[in-house]
């Protein structure tokens, strides 16, 4: 799963590809619930960035409480689930990511937290879906996400079984495209290779979501 990233570095690659400028404030360490940036495509066949739920709340859902559980979409299911596959058709986002934490267990109750990046340092593109939810009490609305996730690669996998799903830079626009055939949208969602990322253990201070300083993404020596 992913259920923790850091937004920090300048994203010249995703705004290059898409016309846009980013120039998102720093954060260390983003918590599902919270509001995060996603990448759309906007009303006039363009791109925007808006800021949406972390936690996809269905259409059809009659409270918000399902967000907790949709922070996550698998990849083997996210065409078919209910919660997720009018959203996978007609509503994807990318979400800028400047690397992901995932935990390795180490035996007992101990874990060991690990930030996972993109080599280059520019920052990385998770697959997302998005949706927009009306209160049935209030008539409120609300624009919430999912972060695609699937089997992890071989650099992660010794310390975890899944990883977000991160398109390749030049499909930034084919993920977004709304005419994009369902078949193609599956050969974006394969495990990102290897050396497009680098990985080190970090603090377990990021397991508290009040912690947010740029000490969280450094490493630890001798974990």
């Amino acid at each position: 799963m992913c259920g923790r990233f850091a937004i920090y570095t300048p994203f010249r690659r995703l705004g290059q590809q898409l016309g846009l400028d980013f120039n998102f404030p720093p954060r260390y360490n983003i918590a599902p619930t919270q509001n995060i940036p996603i990448v759309r495509l906007a009303v006039d066949g363009g791109f925007e960035v808006t800021e949406a739920h972390w936690g996809l709340i269905p259409f059809w859902a009659k409270d918000r409480k399902i967000g907790y559980s949709t922070i996550n979409a698998r990849v083997e299911t996210v065409a078919e689930k209910p919660a997720f596959r009018d959203a996978f058709k007609h509503r994807r986002c990318i979400i800028p990511a400047s690397g992901l934490y995932e935990w390795q267990d180490v035996g007992g109750k101990q874990k060991q937290p690990w930030f996972i990046t993109d080599t280059e340092g520019d920052g990385l593109g998770f697959t997302g879906l998005w949706e927009r939810w009306a209160d049935p009490a209030s008539g409120e609305t609300l624009e919430s996400c999912t972060i695609i996730v699937g089997p992890a690669n071989d650099l992660v996998r010794p310390i975890h079984d899944r990883l977000a799903c991160i398109l390749p830079p030049e499909h930034y626009r084919d993920w977004l495209n709304p005419e994009a055939p369902t078949p193609f949208l599956h050969t974006l969602l394969t495990p990102c290779p290897s050396e497009r990322l680098r990985m080190w253990p970090v603090s377990t201070r990021v397991g508290n979501p009040r912690h947010d300083d740029p000490d969280l993404v450094e490493p630890v020596p001798g974990a």
